[in-house]
């Protein structure tokens, strides 16, 4: 009996290879895309899932701020960790990090740029599950100048050899001795970096040898003893079934009792599992993309489902009569139900096939360009799993409304002519469906490139084109006036500046300030920017109110602030109204316009200029127009001159800032692509259904043509159907894409317009693509001979 039905389902799915052609290449591209996109959004969902103690490890924060500068802080004093560690039951171990992004390593010939510099805590490798290749986990740090490194790092600096015991350079002249090797981080890790210090040696270049201090009066010989440095991540590994709530009381209740100025200080505590996904404060860190792709991927594969459905719908006028006769000669709709539903499952085997080969040929093309390192092995058996459940789930979906259609036939009224289908109202509903997807997604298409399109050619409040960065080293500070007059001798060059910020990425911030008038309860933080006179000037940031900074030692106690910082202050007027800053008193000498110096995700927050160029650590140039390549080519010869063995690098500024959107560049590429690939599924069922209403109108439109009905006409009757259908699809569609647009975009502090060019322009798309798709059949219909027609009735 099976074999039977096999071969049944066979002879039926080649009868008509159109038919099963288009309805292979609908299923298929519809597993490809709900498989690539369950690829990406259980990578998402994984980050830092592979620890052995992540259901205990919590990120800690802290609140702070007011008004608009109101925040969690992610980054938070280093005491916190060493305190809670002793005071707290609940605290089994913690781990701090520092990072201190890139730096040069030096071994022998050999010299690298390495990305991501962080100073640790040893217990880094007893609480995070980050295998040490080489090396002892008890002590993997012996003394301050121990350093581990990643395998891959190993192997460029020393090939084949053990890397264990061998003196590298870090920077210009402090040599380090590799202890230890750890694996390449996995991909769907929080944490990236390269190389890792003991944070013990950063406390003795910080604190033992430096000596900070935040007074001019006392100085703090340890790390653990500054209250007032937000610099350190810090993660608390914690017993089990412990208590949030109470911890963070306990934490600030520590807080409070050592410095308590602060007081409240709230703390916050942050599973591991989110840090990747959600922001300290619970709001949308990506959750809310892997939502969004999480809908496509349904929206696709019921797409493809409904697409599948239509075309069986078509297809089962040319089945109807052999419904009838095999019921007569005796076959139970039982039988003729599964006879169908093993058709279904065997096209869809064909689709299952001809996606996995496509996935397997194009995943690395998925990856370059969503930014991902994804893989598919036989042996990720959760993976499988998750694949199969969305395979099941997409077969029954496609196979038991045809199959129940079918197997329903009146034999009688199928043999005489009445099929029982003409109502096709359920396959109407369908099509609207598929359309009112399709709309909203090039709706959001066009929302997403129109957002990116605002990033690009957004004014600032600042110049950033012709212009490169260069971080500055000691040796290059003490004799920065110098670079600046041979640098300036290049006709390539037009201006020079140092600065104690990354326009781009940030820098110093405080929240230990006070002015005239301040409210008892204020909590402001300010950006600090590090400067000199020719900041502003070199920038073109518009000064609003007073004056720039002349370059004299009275600038030393002056403060130029934006726009923000006066609203949050509360200042009417602000020049002259005094300023402290940290320990450093002042006032208040001009005011500039906002200008963005962060992403434009983020409101923009108080800003205060202070003239100190000798905590400038960053060199801009701006180049001439076309000269930029004899600029670099310069300013790499000056860099030359001071530290020969450190390898020269630079940042373009409006590459860097471009930088700051790549994760929405590569995530609207993948929309794009997926929205284009909906919309030609859509264009599947569409010609399916049109298929249907040919078909059965034949004999109407014979009859219309005898009557003197023209091609034209005949296209007109068979079209206008369709084109309702959409614009029935747009009414839906509009107010479902607003919703979603307008969430996005609050994302976003600085956003495009919605104009209603953008829902116009969707529907005209989607009303084009209707007429390419059902004009085919609609032609090929009008231009049959009307005896032929009549004849086959």
């Amino acid at each position: 009996m099976i074999k039977n039905y096999i071969k049944i389902a066979w002879r039926s799915i080649f009868s008509n290879k159109f038919y099963t052609a288009i309805n292979i290449l609908g299923l298929s591209a519809g597993l490809v895309v709900g498989i690539f996109l369950m690829l990406w959004i259980q990578d998402e969902l994984s980050f830092d899932r592979f620890h052995k103690n992540e259901r205990v490890i919590y990120k800690i924060g802290i609140e702070g701020g007011t008004g608009i500068s109101k925040k969690i802080f992610e980054n938070i004093i280093a005491p916190v960790g060493t305190v809670a560690k002793k005071e707290i039951p609940e605290v089994k171990d913690a781990v701090r990090i520092f990072k201190i992004g890139d730096a040069p390593i030096k071994y022998k010939e050999k010299r690298f740029i390495e990305k991501s510099f962080a100073f640790v805590d040893p217990s880094y490798f007893s609480v995070f599950s980050f295998p040490l290749i080489q090396g002892n986990k008890q002590l993997p740090f012996p003394d301050n100048n121990s350093i581990i490194i990643t395998a891959s790092t190993a192997r460029r600096y020393f090939g084949d050899e053990n890397a264990i015991g061998k003196t590298v350079t870090i920077g210009v002249d402090e040599l380090c001795v590799v202890s230890g090797i750890i694996a390449d981080y996995p991909e769907n890790s929080s944490m990236q970096f390269q190389v890792l210090l003991p944070i013990s040696r950063f406390n003795e270049q910080a604190y033992i040898k430096k000596k900070t201090t935040y007074d001019n009066k006392t100085y703090l010989s340890s790390m653990d003893m500054d209250w007032s440095s937000f610099s350190f991540e810090t993660y608390l590994m914690l017993t089990p079934h412990a208590n949030l709530t109470a911890l963070t009381q306990k934490l600030q209740q520590v807080h409070e009792r050592n410095k308590p100025e602060d007081t409240p200080v709230p703390y916050v505590a942050q599973p591991l599992s989110q840090v990747h996904l959600y922001h300290m404060d619970g709001s949308d860190g990506g959750i809310g993309t892997v939502h969004i792709f999480i809908g496509v991927a349904l929206m696709i594969l019921v797409i493809a489902s409904i697409n599948y459905i239509n075309l069986s719908t078509a297809r089962s006028l040319y089945r109807a009569k052999e419904v009838g006769i095999r019921k007569i000669i005796g076959a139970g709709r039982k039988e003729l139900f599964f006879q169908f539903i093993l058709e279904t499952t065997m096209l869809f085997l064909f689709a299952v096939a001809i996606a996995l080969t496509v996935i397997f040929i194009f995943l690395p093309l998925f990856n370059s360009f969503s930014g991902k390192q994804l893989s598919l092995h036989i042996n990720q058996i959760n993976l499988w799993c998750y694949i199969l459940i969305l395979l099941v789930g997409t077969l029954l979906l496609v196979s038991i409304y045809p199959a129940f259609l079918l197997s329903t036939f009146d034999p009688i009224q199928v043999l005489k002519g009445n099929l029982g289908i003409k109502k096709s109202s359920f396959r109407k509903v369908l099509v609207i469906l598929q359309f009112t997807v399709s709309i909203v997604l090039i709706t959001m298409t066009l929302v997403i490139g129109r957002q990116l399109e605002f990033i690009r050619s957004k004014n600032l409040g600042y110049e950033k084109s012709h212009i490169f960065s260069v971080p500055m080293g000691p040796k290059m500070g003490q004799h920065f006036d110098a670079i600046k007059n041979e640098l300036l001798k290049n006709e390539g060059i037009s201006d020079v500046i140092r600065l104690g910020r990354d326009m781009v990425y940030g820098g110093d911030a405080t929240g230990d300030n006070d002015w005239e008038g301040k409210p008892a309860k204020s909590n402001l933080w300010f950006n600090i920017t590090h400067s000199d006179q020719h900041t502003l000037d070199f920038f073109k940031i518009k000064l609003l109110e007073g004056r720039n900074f002349t370059g004299s030692l009275a600038d030393s106690t002056h403060f130029i602030i934006n726009e923000t910082a006066v609203r949050e202050m509360g200042l009417k007027n602000p020049i002259g109204t005094r300023l402290r800053i940290r320990t450093v008193p002042g006032t208040i000498i001009g005011v500039v316009k906002d200008f963005n110096y962060a992403s434009v995700r983020q409101k923009i927050e108080p800003i205060v200029f202070k003239f100190n160029p000798k905590d400038a650590w960053q060199l801009y140039i701006k180049t001439n127009e076309n000269k930029t390549v004899a600029a670099i080519h310069v300013m790499e010869q000056v860099w030359k001159q001071y530290y020969n063995d450190m390898p020269f690098t630079y940042n373009f500024l409006d590459e860097s800032y471009q930088k700051l959107y790549t994760t929405d560049q590569k995530q609207g590429t993948i929309f794009n692509f997926f929205a284009i690939i909906t919309i030609l599924i859509s264009c599947l069922g569409l010609l399916g259904l049109c298929t249907y209403t040919a078909k059965v109108k034949t004999k109407e439109i014979g009859i219309r043509k005898v009557l003197g009905a023209t091609v034209f006409n005949i296209i007109q009757m068979l079209n206008k159907e369709f084109f309702i259908l959409v614009i029935i699809a747009n009414i839906i569609a509009i107010p479902i894409a607003l919703y979603f647009a307008t969430n996005w975009l609050q994302e976003f502090a600085f956003r495009t317009t919605l104009p209603i060019s953008v829902f116009f322009l969707s529907g005209i798309l989607t009303l084009l693509i209707t007429l390419l798709t059902v004009s085919f059949q609609s032609i090929k219909a009008a231009i049959v001979n009307p005896v032929n027609s009549l004849r086959d009735e």
